[in-house]
């Protein structure tokens, strides 16, 4: 993650697919994490269309959480997919990265 000026905000898009089942969850944990962290930010939600559009917008599967631009949870996962997305999760995975996996990609 890039170093950001004190007091600046971080630029979060949430990118997900009409009637993602993980959607909702994952709008909830990145408020949780934020809060945890006293981050400021403006958070996006953007419905994806098409294939054309999840390639344009870095989406790597519903839902993709994308700080400042950057997909910190993009290791091994294949891009621009309109497909539900797991995270990794303890013990397994799981449909949305977890509060503490969020709270570590914000750098708190």
């Amino acid at each position: 993650m890039r170093w950001k000026l004190y007091g600046s905000v971080l630029d979060i898009d949430l990118l997900y697919v009409a009637d993602c089942p993980n959607h909702a969850i994952a709008r909830a944990r990145v408020q949780i994490a934020l809060d945890r962290t006293h981050l400021a930010a403006v958070v996006r939600e953007r419905e994806v269309q098409s294939g054309e559009e999840a390639v344009r917008l870095g989406m790597r599967g519903s839902p993709t959480i994308l700080i400042d631009g950057n997909d910190p949870f993009a290791d091994g996962v294949d891009p621009a997919t309109l497909s539900c997305r797991l995270y990794r999760d303890d013990p397994g995975f799981g449909g949305a990265p977890t509060v503490e996996h969020l709270v570590e990609a914000l750098g708190g």
